[in-house]
């Protein structure tokens, strides 16, 4: 069991991917039981991302998994959305 509190905040973050804007807040242990990433595409607003046609993806995993590969969740998420972006879907 993490041993992080059930009373962790949301962390916000604002960043730049391929030219989009985006906002991300990650949450640990949402409801006490489950990590939490909401990952929007802000300027344009709704531009689609490689992780979603929408601009918008919630994502739940176990709790520490960010922490467990070093803690940057934005590195983590440009990690994410950069492989997403290898795959054929996004490259049309």
């Amino acid at each position: 069991m993490c041993s992080r509190g059930a009373d962790m905040e949301p962390q916000t973050y604002r960043f730049a991917w391929q030219g989009i804007g985006i906002e991300a807040t990650y949450t640990p242990l949402r409801w006490g039981v489950i990590d939490h990433l909401e990952i929007r595409s802000v300027e344009p607003r709704g531009a689609p991302l490689s992780i979603s046609s929408t601009g918008y993806r919630s994502h739940f995993h176990q709790p520490g998994t960010i922490e467990a590969h070093g803690g940057d969740v934005v590195a983590q998420i440009v990690s994410w959305l950069d492989d997403e972006a290898g795959k054929p879907d996004w490259l049309e």
